[in-house]
């Protein structure tokens, strides 16, 4: 299903054609099953570009899902102001803030995939099956692993530059359809 269509959060951007499958629950519920953590408080974003596959399980942690590692305990005392005599207005010193989830173009996020709050994902990325994703991961890079790490690029320096300089996906539906037939057999000088 194109998730952009069940998506109401408005600090959930999704992409045009971006597509999401789940085989154990409702699709429909992503914004509940598989963004864990973002509360308003923290005004996280996560932001998924065009023509995105994600798999069944994948998920996006935020930033309450990091307790402060600066405090001598890992507890979450300011969310408890009330019990604690802490002044509301620091909740969020609960929490490390990491930043927003960004999510390029065209990336494949392979099933049960975890990406932690604050990572950047490139164009045409592929993230490995119970991949951790901790760090930034580069443009038409392949990540696995517990954390992820980078396994191989999908192209070399020249394909991957202008695959960078056509952004097909930006382009109007009418000029991808032309180019099918490139994008599919993996003909990057045929794009025009």
């Amino acid at each position: 299903m194109y998730l952009k269509n069940v998506v109401s959060n408005p600090n959930i951007q999704i992409g045009d054609y971006t597509i999401y499958r789940d085989f154990v629950h409702d699709p429909k519920d992503f914004e509940k099953n598989n963004v864990i953590y973002m509360y308003p408080v923290n005004h996280d974003h996560l932001i998924i570009g065009r023509f995105c596959s994600i798999a069944c399980g994948a998920k996006f942690l935020f930033t309450s899902g990091n307790h402060a590692m600066r405090s001598l305990s890992t507890y979450t005392f300011p969310i408890f102001f009330d019990e604690w005599n802490l002044d509301p207005k620091h909740i969020t010193e609960a929490w490390d803030k990491k930043g927003d989830i960004i999510i390029g173009n065209d990336v494949w996020i392979g099933y049960e995939a975890l990406i932690m709050s604050g990572v950047t994902i490139g164009d045409g990325a592929i993230i490995g099956a119970r991949a951790v994703v901790t760090k930034d991961v580069p443009p038409y890079t392949i990540v696995a692993g517990v954390p992820a790490k980078p396994i191989r690029r999908r192209f070399n320096d020249e394909v991957i530059e202008k695959l960078q300089s056509a952004q097909w996906w930006n382009w109007e539906k009418e000029r991808i359809e032309k180019n099918l037939d490139a994008i599919i057999h993996g003909r990057v000088d045929d794009l025009n």
